[in-house]
Order: C-alpha cells, then structure tokens, then sequence
C-alpha cells in the first residue's frame, strides 16, 4: 500500500486522522469508509500491543486508510514490530532529545539512513510485495520513502532540540501532543498561555523550514481548522470511543422526544 499521507501533503492537501483505541478490525475498517485518511493505532495509551495490531493494520488498510502507530517507547523493539506488522508510520511519544531523535532513525530506516532489521513480515506479504521482488536495494528504498518516523513533540527536551530533530535525514515529521507539551510546559491544559502558543508556533515552523510534515492532535473541530490555517499540514482529530459516544449522544438526543 503506497502512503497516501505522504502524497496529500506533497499535493498542497491536509490528510486527516483520527486516534484508535477500540481494538476492533470492523472498527478500523469504519474510520476508512467513514473518511479519514488515516488512523493511529494507539499502543502508548490502548490497551493491545503488536499481535493485535497487525489484525488492526490489514483491516484499515482493506478500507483504504493508512495504518500508523502510536508506539510505547523509542526502543528498537517498538518501533520494528509496528513496521514490521505494517505501519506506515510511526509516532513516537515522550522524545526528550537529539540523540533520541537519532536513535528512532536507527531502529525505524533501513540502510543507508539507518540500521532497521531485515526480515520478510507480513507488511511487505512476506517480500511479496511487487517493489519487494525487484532487489534488496529497491526494497530498502522504496520502504524508507513510504514509512514516515515521526516524533512526538510533548516534552522541554524535545522543544528545545526541534529545529535540529526535524532536519535528521530519516525524520519526516513531528506531532505535537498539546496536552502533554502544556503539562511539560507547567501550565496543563492551558492553550492560550504565551508560552504554550509560542512554542507550538516553533514547531511548525520548524517543521515548514525544513520542509518536514507537521501533525497536531486537535480535539475539537474548531481548533482543527485553527491548527490548519496556522500551517499544520494534518490534524488528527479525537479518537474512535469519543467519536462513537458523541455520535450515540446525537441519536439519543435526536430520539429522545418519541413520545
């Protein structure tokens, strides 16, 4: 699967995403037909890890919708099960620094951009794949261009670091986690503080300059359209459960004067 995320920033466009938590391929499979472009498979906050995840990554991808993931940690395990399953990209929570930066490029790109364990897995139907059958060189290629490594941006570290995080051959992107960045910042919660503005303005900023994508987690409708006319090239908006239990609210409400 070619990652369309990629090619609807590339085009001028602005994908859009959703976070996963409910574990279910049906589920996965409606947030393809329902529209989103993307799903993040959250194993940092959800409750499932790689083996479900692998069911999960198939079924978002038989509805057309690119498969990322939300890994636990920065740890070569972490991040090369999830792209071994098939993520097509791959969030990493909680980065504090460069050096960090650089090992997520290590463990998540084959050479020569980093160090990624090759082996034939079920994201690439076991080398199966057509790109896959056209040599090691064309495989290594093709896998490092498609897979997009994006640090999450939440943290002090990561805030000071980000100009020289986002111009790492092999990083792609950077989300930033506004909740847990204004926490890192001591004042949780609180979006309109200076501080908190600014350096979610450092970021894509940094990330325009470099000419890397820039994420953002909105959870309102509101501040989606306000993340993209301040220059994010994507928002990941809500979550699956939230969505669903909005929607479950609208019907009840909608039904609730029957008598």
């Amino acid at each position: 699967m070619q990652n369309d995320v990629r090619a609807i920033i590339e085009a001028g466009e602005h994908p859009l995403g959703t976070f996963f938590q409910l574990g279910n391929e049906t589920a996965a499979e409606c947030m393809g037909y329902g529209g989103f472009d993307y799903i993040v498979l959250d194993t940092e906050h959800g409750p499932f890890d790689v083996e479900t995840s692998l069911s999960l990554i198939r079924a978002a991808k038989s509805a057309g919708c690119v498969p990322f993931a939300r890994v636990k940690d920065s740890s070569r395990a972490s991040i090369l099960k999830m792209l071994d399953a098939g993520a097509l990209g791959i969030i990493i929570p909680n980065v504090r620094s460069l050096d960090e930066a650089r090992e997520i490029v290590k463990w998540g790109k084959y050479f020569p951009v980093g160090e990624r364990g090759i082996a034939p897995t079920p994201g690439t139907h076991y080398w199966y794949d057509e790109y896959a059958t056209k040599g090691l060189d064309n495989y290594m290629r093709v896998s490092n261009d498609r897979v997009m490594l994006i640090p999450q941006c939440e943290t002090v570290g990561c805030l000071n670091d980000i100009e020289e995080i986002v111009r790492l051959d092999g990083i792609d992107g950077i989300f930033v986690g506004p909740f847990d960045l204004s926490a890192a910042l001591g004042r949780p919660g609180d979006f309109a503080n200076p501080e908190h503005v600014a350096a979610i303005s450092r970021v894509q900023r940094a990330c325009q300059e470099a000419g890397k994508a820039s994420f953002i987690y909105s959870p309102t409708v509101e501040d989606a359209k306000n993340s993209i006319r301040q220059g994010f090239d994507s928002v990941t908006y809500s979550m699956d459960a939230l969505l669903l239990i909005d929607a479950v609210k609208h019907a009840v409400a909608q039904l609730g004067d029957l008598d």
